[in-house]
């Protein structure tokens, strides 16, 4: 019975994955965690700054507003990057284009 158990205890080891086996599987790892970071973090981000992009560059006079800061106010003029907006009675003030965050009405 001992000689069955030392047969058993020397079999041969399976063999272990070569270099080039581990390489490819590291790869493919490493392929899909770039996917995966892709598909989840930087697509969606570079749509929602198109969304925004498109949406500041479609302000027009009359639209009501709402800037980085979060002052509500309505488009009056624009200029070179520039937005005036009202945002009370005899008071104008000049903001940029890009502290615009949301358009809350659109003019008709």
């Amino acid at each position: 019975m001992l000689d069955v158990a030392f047969a058993q205890a020397t079999q041969a080891a399976p063999d272990a994955p070569s270099s080039m086996d581990q390489m490819i599987h590291m790869l493919s790892l490493l392929g899909i965690t770039v996917g995966i970071v892709y598909f989840m973090i930087i697509r969606p981000q570079q749509r929602k700054q198109k969304e925004t992009e498109a949406m500041r560059s479609s302000i027009r006079k009359g639209d009501r507003v709402l800037t980085t800061g979060g002052l509500f106010g309505t488009v009056v003029g624009e200029k070179e990057g520039i937005i005036v907006l009202k945002v009370a009675d005899d008071v104008k003030m000049e903001f940029a284009r890009e502290s615009i965050v949301q358009v809350k009405e659109r003019s008709g």
